[in-house]
């Protein structure tokens, strides 16, 4: 009897344990519906200083994901970036949005699992993960030196109890949450928290976008520098960094607005070939350097550093599966 009540607890922790599993595993109820949203109107309001609500939001018991390709998806519930997703080119396509109810007990640090639940029972998806050597372009540093101007400053995670500033929204990402403020000539800042801030403005008389970003890891970089080398489609190769730097910077660049256009068409995006400075139709058109990108190498001669190609282990997840079209609410 003595050894019934010594294993008590042990099986009353191990049964709370269990049923919090079960709780967990799937949201409570959850509407798909392809997303409403019009762009245009997006467009304007955002030039207006009004921000949409977009992305991940999980607020309470409620979680929202809007205007989400499913590729978006994927990397919020495997906490992956998009280059680390290897799949068909329609993930990136059709845009979904995503209400639900999480179940009582449950946080905001169980929705990515719940959210994997729902795309294997609604999107029928089936993937796995894979860690071998790819082809990469190593960010390393240049024989002059790195030409970096370091922050005075290191970032700091974003509060997510500060009340938000009129224009700000807050979005959830695999890093926390991010806050953004659109200006009124399409100007924004965005505050990546643990990842630095970014601010970028459009410049109609040289068709570019100038980028500045503060408290900028290496590591950091090579992520936006890779999402930059698949504008040409999704061709271009993953960025790794190999400098050795471990400080915080600041880095300025110019993305030329043809390289934009690119990167809208590889994120699903329909944009007319007749647009304002929007290149050929053809993504492959761009991708003059293997890097993908015709300002991306110059940018980074800037900085003292260069890109090299060379091959290393890349972690992967493989989509073996996913249906285009929901199943039914």
């Amino acid at each position: 009897m003595r050894n019934v009540f010594r294993k008590f607890p042990a099986c009353l922790a191990l049964t709370a344990l269990a049923a919090f599993g079960q709780t967990a595993a799937t949201f409570d109820v959850a509407s798909v519906k392809p997303s409403a949203l019009d762009m245009a109107k997006i467009a304007a309001a955002a030039q207006a200083g009004q921000m949409p609500k977009m992305g991940p939001h999980i607020d309470g018991a409620r979680a929202e994901y809007t205007f989400m390709s499913l590729k978006d998806l994927i990397t919020v519930a495997y906490k992956v970036k998009p280059f680390q997703i290897t799949g068909p080119d329609w993930l990136a396509g059709q845009r979904f949005d995503i209400v639900a109810k999480l179940p009582d007990g449950a946080s905001k640090d169980d929705s990515p699992k719940m959210l994997q639940a729902l795309l294997a029972e609604r999107f029928k998806l089936e993937v796995h993960r894979d860690s071998s050597e790819h082809p990469v372009l190593a960010l390393v540093v240049g024989k002059g030196g790195p030409k970096l101007k370091e922050s005075p400053e290191a970032p700091k995670a974003v509060d997510e109890s500060a009340p938000l500033k009129p224009g700000e929204m807050q979005t959830d990402s695999a890093d926390g949450p991010i806050r953004m403020t659109v200006g009124k000539d399409g100007s924004a800042t965005v505050d990546m928290g643990m990842k630095g801030k970014m601010s970028y403005k459009m410049d109609l008389g040289t068709k570019s976008m100038h980028l500045d970003a503060n408290m900028i890891t290496m590591g950091g970089l090579a992520d936006m520098l890779t999402q930059f080398s698949q504008i040409g489609g999704g061709g271009g190769r993953q960025v790794v960094d190999m400098t050795e730097l471990k400080g915080y910077y600041q880095v300025a660049m110019d993305i030329s607005l043809a390289d934009l256009m690119n990167m809208a068409r590889a994120a699903g995006m329909d944009v007319p070939a007749g647009a304002a400075g929007a290149p050929s139709a053809n993504p492959s058109d761009a991708a003059s350097d293997p890097s993908g990108s015709s300002t991306l190498l110059t940018s980074v001669q800037a900085f003292g550093l260069k890109l090299e190609s060379r091959k290393a282990k890349v972690e992967q997840l493989i989509v073996d599966h996913a249906e285009k079209s929901p199943t039914g609410n």
